[in-house]
């Protein structure tokens, strides 16, 4: 087999999308065909933004772009103020010293000494790199894309970041509730999924067995999953209380699998005071296993993202792929994708998560008709295809100067100013 015919193509979508669009998509590509494109962020694995980074990078050189995906290196220092401002852009507080500036800025500058960017357009993703603009020469469009929650930023923060984010040519953010009063123009791209990896093709009933037996996941009580990062605006003890709470009227067990990413350093902390929780019915992992993810939210009964805040919520995505009974914590993305009582449930506290936890495992018929109508969704608007279809429009949409031609763009984007 060429090693070319290894990677997805945009042909393998048409099953979900249907042929024209992949025509669409194919004549949009063919200004882009040779051009070079980075993308930056601060890991290569642990997180939405990683796991999209990934495929989409390889399905733009599928179809002639010379796409890069670079990531910073830094101190634990750094990444432990990183982290610090990753919280007060959704909303928590920071002291904002001079050192933590300083320390941000010069890691920022080594990774600029160290990372030439002759590229034809630039990706900087969330607010770990966002300020290595600063030391460059621009020669062509920079574009924030920032994947947090930005509805109610730290102002202290924001107005240090603000002179970073203005210098780029375009601003990529979730949704439309994120919008801030900002010179560049503003576009909306819900994230997507890949439906093609290990995580969210298809497994066999010995697939997931095996990955069950080899972790030690009994399987003789409904399984009720929650799959995230170790992060407290997950409220993974929440999801334990509910769970407390729900099991009070249901047998079940709970899982709840997560990953440390290598920017993160308050997720070790977490996890192992959560280990406190654990008991007979309810098993906490730290595990990086795609497979693992697939088997826990293929089999679930019931799968929770009961996030406090959240950029979009991938999980949710990929459980309802595989026709998941998916509650999910009413905040940022996870209510543009759950519709409440169609395709899952929405809720705001831990007793209505207990509550909908109880619903779902006494009525079988309840769960799958939640599931069917989550995995119709997630194959009209989620699949990583129409998140590629609206980088081309926004590439496109530059003119030669890098000015973006927002007449141009407003024809095929959603976009604001």
């Amino acid at each position: 087999m060429d090693q070319k015919d290894r990677l997805t193509q945009i042909e393998d979508y048409q099953e979900f999308v249907g042929k024209e669009t992949i025509n669409r998509i194919r004549e949009k590509a063919k200004p882009l065909a040779g051009k070079h494109v980075a993308h930056i962020n601060s890991t290569f694995y642990g997180g939405g933004v990683a796991e999209m980074l990934s495929p989409l990078t390889l399905l733009m050189n599928s179809i002639g772009i010379k796409a890069e995906w670079k990531v910073i290196q830094g101190s634990p220092d750094f990444f432990s103020i990183t982290k610090k401002m990753h919280n007060a852009l959704q909303g928590a507080d920071i002291n904002l010293t001079t050192i933590k500036k300083d320390t941000y800025e010069n890691v920022l500058f080594e990774n600029a000494v160290r990372n030439r960017m002759d590229h034809d357009f630039v990706v900087v993703h969330d607010p770990q790199p966002l300020g290595i603009i600063k030391f460059y020469e621009k020669r062509q469009p920079w574009i924030w894309r920032c994947h947090v929650d930005l509805s109610s930023p730290n102002k202290v923060l924001f107005d240090y970041l603000r002179p970073y984010i203005q210098e780029y040519d375009a601003i990529i953010l979730t949704l439309k509730e994120y919008k801030q009063d900002l010179k560049p123009p503003q576009a909306f791209f819900m994230p997507a999924i890949n439906p093609f990896c290990v995580k969210n093709k298809k497994l066999s009933e010995k697939e997931m067995q095996g990955r069950f037996n080899h972790y030690g996941i009994p399987t003789d009580l409904p399984l009720v999953v929650q799959i995230s990062r170790f992060d407290k605006w997950k409220d993974p003890e929440g999801v334990i209380e509910a769970f407390n709470i729900a099991r009070k009227e249901v047998d079940a067990h709970l899982v709840l699998l997560g990953n440390i990413a290598t920017d993160d350093p308050e997720g070790e902390k977490i996890y192992k005071n959560l280990l406190n929780l654990q008991d007979e019915n309810i098993t906490i992992l730290s595990q990086q296993d795609s497979a693992l993810v697939n088997a826990l939210q293929s089999k679930a009964a019931v799968v929770l993202q009961k996030s406090l805040k959240e950029g979009f919520g991938l999980t949710v995505t990929e459980a309802m792929w595989k026709g998941a009974a998916v509650i999910g914590g009413k905040a940022g993305g996870i209510v543009h994708q759950i519709e409440d009582g169609v395709n899952g449930f929405l809720v705001s506290s831990v007793e209505e998560a207990a509550k909908r936890i109880v619903q779902i495992l006494k009525d079988k018929n309840l769960k799958n008709k939640l599931g069917k109508e989550a995995k119709k969704t997630v194959k009209e608007k989620f699949l990583l295809i129409r998140y590629l279809e609206q980088y081309l429009d926004l590439f496109n949409s530059f003119e030669t100067t890098y000015h973006l031609d927002l007449n141009k763009y407003k024809k095929n984007c959603v976009f604001d100013h």
